[in-house]
């Protein structure tokens, strides 16, 4: 199942850790499936993407839990009426920005004021803080200077700030170390309800897919703490190129992503350290991971600084299989899902073989083409993930309903469906698919339109709102789980088999 936590209901304004997550992994035990899947958990900003946000290693502070730090003693069940006001059928992220992290900062003075009474929890903080001190303390310095100057890009920042390097030594004022130590602080709230739920879902043979995008954001804690990292002009801190796609499916004119490119020969002199301490770190969120944007490994779009359109850039040659065999052996046990989507070549498909990682198939870019269109069902291969659609497609309904006559006439004849029910046609499909897994969004089993779709690429804004309502699960909660326990069973995709 692919469901990103934000969609969670609840009356906290946005999805969180909490007692909705905990009911959803009880679904997910009764339809007998083993797998969920995560976007990004990182801490977003504008746009609220899950795909650029502030850090590669933060985990967002917008799904902490409110009633466990209400338990606690953290916070009082009357701080939460601001909360309980925002609408509960969508996430209004603005609200959310304005109501969460008053509260947030609270919760951090209350444990601030009388460390005795939390003695357990000081220590675990601690040693939290010893533990991820690389990127924690970059992190919390960064998010209490953005704070400081009114949320501004680090860009637009005093040009004394802008220089991590020259300030990390440097002696603060009380206001940024105490801000700074807020946000480490909320860090730790973070994992430590991730791990409890993570443990959760691996006790009921749940394991956890995770979402890593090969980029950073410009405006993030990695690229202002090490520009070395990235093609950066280190005097002036300007990107010299952006990350992007040529024209494709989603955008006539290509895509515009606006991260700053990797220096690949920099990483490679480092032993691909960073990389390194990125994928342990995930693995240590997810059993899974799924690394995004594949094919830029074998050669990436490089978009010049100041070009008008993304169709400008240029293919260059990235890191290619050493990368991968650098990784596999730093991290030997290491299970990843290579994201190959878009403008793949025969060189990007031989690197994906030879890494030995299944690449993914999504069922809605299989029909409108002819019958050697290698996303349909017999033409997958074993070592594969099967998809209907992912977060940035539409439903399965609305892709449906907005399709061509041809295109729905193909499906129709393809599944032997009179296509009243599509979203189910193309679960079963991915059931009886020999990729040796299957995943659809929760919005397919449900049967929603466009209304449900959780991004439109290409789409700046009124992306990443959707929110399941605690009926629409307990309605599924009955003959839709009984019947998927049969496809699991009847295609051998149980959690036992």
């Amino acid at each position: 199942m692919l469901l990103h936590p934000t969609c969670f209901p609840g009356d906290q304004g946005i999805g969180t850790l909490g007692n909705n997550s905990y009911a959803f992994l009880d679904f997910l035990e009764k339809c007998q499936m083993g797998y969920w899947q995560v976007c990004p958990l990182g801490p977003t900003g504008f746009g609220d993407s899950p795909y650029q946000t502030f850090s590669a290693f933060a985990g967002n502070p917008y799904l902490i839990d409110f009633d466990s730090l209400i338990e606690e003693g953290l916070l009082r069940d009357r701080d939460l009426e601001p909360m309980r006001i925002l609408p509960g059928s969508m996430t209004d992220f603005g609200m959310v920005y304005e109501k969460k992290w008053p509260l947030l900062y609270k919760a951090f003075l209350t444990f601030k004021e009388s460390p005795k009474r939390w003695k357990d929890l000081e220590q675990s903080f601690r040693q939290f803080s010893e533990d991820n001190a690389t990127w924690l303390n970059p992190w919390g310095l960064y998010m209490a200077l953005k704070q400081k100057f009114g949320g501004r890009s680090w860009l637009d920042w005093p040009e004394r700030f802008r220089d991590y390097s020259g300030i990390s030594t440097r002696v603060l004022d009380g206001d940024t170390r105490l801000l700074s130590q807020a946000h480490r602080f909320y860090q730790f709230l973070f994992f430590r309800q991730w791990k409890i739920l993570k443990a959760s879902a691996n006790e009921r043979g749940i394991r956890i897919i995770g979402d890593v995008p090969i980029y950073t954001a410009l405006d993030s804690a990695d690229v202002w703490s090490c520009p070395e990292r990235f093609q950066m002009d280190l005097k002036t801190f300007q990107p010299k190129a952006f990350a992007g796609v040529p024209p494709d499916y989603f955008a006539e004119d290509g895509q515009f992503w606006g991260n700053p490119l990797f220096d690949w020969e920099w990483m490679e002199k480092t032993g691909y350290s960073w990389w390194i301490e990125r994928l342990l770190a995930a693995f240590s969120l997810f059993d899974i991971v799924r690394i995004d944007h594949f094919r830029g490994f074998q050669a990436y779009w490089s978009i010049p600084a100041g070009s008008e359109k993304a169709s400008q850039g240029r293919w260059i040659k990235g890191p290619g299989l050493r990368f991968f065999e650098v990784i596999k052996e730093a991290i030997p046990h290491a299970k990843i899902i290579t994201e190959d989507l878009g403008f793949i070549t025969p060189d990007v498909v031989k690197l994906r073989e030879d890494t030995g990682f299944p690449g993914i198939s999504v069922l809605q870019f299989a029909f409108g083409s002819r019958n050697d269109n290698f996303y349909l069902p017999h033409n997958m291969q074993p070592n594969s993930v099967v998809y209907s659609g992912t977060h940035d497609n539409d439903t399965s309904l609305g892709w449906f309903n907005t399709a061509s006559e041809s295109t729905r006439d193909h499906v129709r004849r393809y599944l032997d469906t009179p296509g009243d029910a599509i979203s189910w046609d193309l679960i079963r499909a991915a059931y009886r698919s020999v990729a040796k897994l299957a995943i659809f969004p929760l919005q397919d089993l449900m049967g929603l339109g466009s209304e449900a779709r959780m991004n439109t690429p290409g789409q700046a804004l009124g992306n990443w709102q959707w929110r399941y309502q605690t009926w629409q699960l307990e309605k599924l909660t009955g003959e839709s789980s009984q019947y998927l326990q049969l496809l699991a069973d009847l295609y051998r995709r149980s959690l036992n088999a």
